[in-house]
């Protein structure tokens, strides 16, 4: 309850004023010419003018305010090491039961660290702190106090940026004795040409107490696949090239060996993702039989600019001869022994479009054809007429790689391609424009190459589901044979056309060996806070995923199917660091987070980083320790205010005299018959003492 004067002056505040000069003015004259009872004068004004300030006593009922405590417990990822997260448990448990039993404090209990983001770079504190106490004025805040291992990231550089006037703790968990190795990034690429070899620098750092000594190793993955070690000397940096192996993403991990008795080896591996990219790709085309679609392929290739392209038309068979002269002739000679011979091995995508056998090409060619789709190459059929009669490029030593053999027979009726099961789960045909349809809403065509399909997958179909595009492996290399000519309709835009463009560049890409285009493949992505892991499949269903946290932590996903051929599940990803996803046969995995993250720079616990801010507040730094396996947590003790919060065993916060107003009550001085009475016997004494 709080007492006080106040004034409702009931007259102009101008007025008043002007009427107080004016009596102290005739106060002073009285007093100067010695009249009789001026002193009486001079009270009898200052009492009637006091009157008119409309004096009054108020009495405030107040009720006072509890000062709040913020108890800010770290839960980063850090603090899961060792015994941290359960002595910072125990510390909270036993600060908060001895702050309850304080009179006059309310504690507000803020997680930071593992809420503020599991990809935020580094541990934030005092960001959680802030946000925490948002709705608190300042001065009903007591106090603060840290659980943490010291390892925090966004500490102010000045006590007034906390937004309080209260001491701050930190009661810092862990031991003055641990040890840690760490394996830093210096330098890597985040491109690189397929084939090429990159360099990555790696920094080996060992902290702690009986840290040093010998070489360590440093196992090298590619893709989660080992290509090689290194030893490195503790405090040393080391260069290490690694090759960029395909297109996409090459994930390089290094692990170095464990220290022993060190903290963690989460931090003993890193990763590097490196984006692999093709020089242009180099494609050679061979056109055999004039035919009205002739350039659907050359406009299709040319049009993409990550590709090279070489094409021949075969115009003349060399054994043509017409009598024109040489030197008239503008016909440009095939080199086939430089492109099938010295150079074959130089082109990603060989394609034969209506080739015929002319003898243009040995048939030794063809075997080098054959052994080039064997090691690794690319071939593509693009057939008409030519394929199913007796001049077919089947009827030589390709027929080792091709999947399609021709019956000889020709369909030519109209029909419109289907896109088969497989073709359904596959991604080259997979979602094609217009394919939702049925029938598929593009043009009709009117010929097909009537095959018996000896291996491989058919991802379209033609009349009575004949085969129309048979996809297969040949040992390292791919084939792909495309049973009509027609497919030139749709870049014409016969009857609307049809999805020319999508198709042909996905053939092309997945006899390319692009890994968005493999059928069978496991891909680990991370997305928010989130890991999502799909699978691509051209079978009927998919087995379970074993997902590997960065802690080492498993845990078993169930994909589902969300598109025919690609099934996917999601798991949170809680932690920085390497996810692993395993389906039994096929490995994926994903780098969350930063290369280097600040969360893992240094995990040995300190009271260093906070012992500045602590102690210009009043506050202290200690470390929580174990004696005789109880945990000991300082005293706590209420302080109205003062110089220092903290002492041996002690940690103080501040009582604030905080309060909220619940009602006034107001007493005029002068009011009724009081008021006047007083007035009146003031005017009466002046007037009898000067009568006399």
């Amino acid at each position: 309850m709080i007492w006080s004067l106040s004034f409702d002056p009931l007259v102009p505040v101008w007025l008043l004023l002007t009427a107080a000069i004016a009596g102290a003015v005739v106060a002073l004259v009285a007093a100067l010419l010695r009249l009789r009872a001026w002193p009486l004068r001079a009270a009898a004004i200052a009492l009637t003018l006091f009157a008119l300030a409309g004096p009054a006593i108020e009495r405030e009922d107040r009720e006072p305010l509890s000062s709040i405590v913020a108890v800010v417990v770290d839960d980063s990822q850090s603090q899961t090491l060792a015994d941290r997260a359960a002595t910072a448990e125990a510390a909270r448990a036993a600060l908060e039961t001895r702050l309850k039993a304080l009179s006059g404090f309310e504690i507000r209990t803020i997680h930071a660290g593992r809420g503020d983001g599991a990809h935020a770079d580094g541990t934030a504190l005092f960001g959680a702190l802030a946000r925490g106490l948002s709705d608190i004025p300042p001065e009903r805040v007591g106090g603060a106090v840290l659980i943490t291992d010291g390892q925090v990231h966004d500490i102010p550089e000045k006590a007034a940026e906390l937004g309080f006037d209260a001491p701050l703790h930190a009661l810092v968990t862990g031991t003055a004795d641990e040890m840690d190795r760490r394996l830093a990034i210096g330098k890597a690429p985040r491109f690189g040409l397929v084939g090429s070899q990159q360099l990555v620098t790696l920094q080996l750092q060992d902290r702690g107490l009986a840290t040093g000594g010998d070489r360590a190793r440093i196992v090298i993955r590619r893709n989660g696949e080992v290509i090689g070690e290194e030893r490195v000397a503790p405090g040393a940096t080391v260069d290490i090239p690694v090759e960029i192996a395909n297109g996409g993403d090459n994930i390089f991990e290094f692990a170095a060996d464990a220290l022993p008795g060190e903290l963690t080896d989460i931090n003993n591996r890193v990763v590097v993702t490196i984006d692999g990219i093709r020089e242009n790709l180099r494609v050679l085309l061979v056109s055999g039989s004039p035919h009205a679609g002739e350039r659907t392929w050359r406009n299709l290739l040319k049009s993409d600019a990550s590709v090279d392209l070489v094409h021949f038309t075969i115009l003349r068979p060399p054994d043509k001869q017409d009598g024109t002269p040489i030197n008239q002739l503008s016909l440009i000679a095939f080199p086939t022994r430089e492109l099938f011979s010295v150079k074959i091995d130089e082109f990603d995508l060989i394609i034969f479009d209506r080739y015929v056998r002319r003898g243009v090409l040995p048939l030794l060619y063809f075997d080098n054809i054959a052994r080039y789709v064997k090691e690794g190459g690319a071939l593509l059929i693009a057939g008409g007429p030519d394929y199913s009669e007796g001049g077919s490029i089947y009827r030589t030593p390709l027929s080792t790689v091709l999947p399609a053999e021709p019956t000889g027979s020709l369909f030519e009726e109209p029909y419109r391609a289907e896109i088969s099961d497989t073709g359904n789960r596959h991604p080259v045909t997979r979602g094609l424009p217009g394919s939702s349809s049925e029938p598929p809403a593009w043009s009709r065509w009117f010929r097909l190459v009537d095959s018996n399909v000896l291996e491989g997958e058919t991802l379209m179909t033609g009349p009575e589901e004949r085969p129309l595009l048979v996809l297969n492996r040949k040992e390292q290399g791919r084939v792909a044979v495309f049973l009509s000519d027609h497919v030139w309709l749709w870049a014409r835009g016969y009857e609307g056309g049809g999805p020319h463009v999508p198709l042909l560049r996905r053939l092309a890409h997945w006899l390319m060996k692009e890994p968005d285009l493999e059928e069978e493949a496991l891909r680990l992505t991370a997305r928010g806070s989130e890991v999502i892991v799909e699978r691509q499949t051209i079978g009927d269903s998919v087995g379970d995923i074993v997902l590997t946290l960065p802690s080492g932590e498993t845990r078993l996903l169930t994909p589902t199917e969300t598109e025919p051929g690609l099934w996917r599940a999601s798991a949170p990803a809680p932690d920085l660091g390497l996810y692993a996803a395993d389906d039994g046969t096929r490995k994926a995995l994903v780098n969350v987070g930063p290369p280097n993250p600040r969360e893992f720079t240094d995990v040995l616990s300190t009271t260093g980083t906070l012992a500045d801010l602590t102690a210009a507040t009043g506050g202290s730094a200690t470390r929580l320790k174990d004696i005789g396996g109880d945990l000991e947590v300082p005293r706590v003790v209420s302080l109205r205010r003062a110089a220092d919060y903290s002492g041996s065993g002690w940690i103080g916060f501040k009582s604030t005299d905080a309060s909220v107003l619940k009602g006034i009550d107001r007493y005029p001085l002068f009011a009724g018959f009081l008021g006047l009475a007083i007035l009146l016997g003031a005017v009466s004494m002046v007037w009898y003492r000067e009568g006399r």
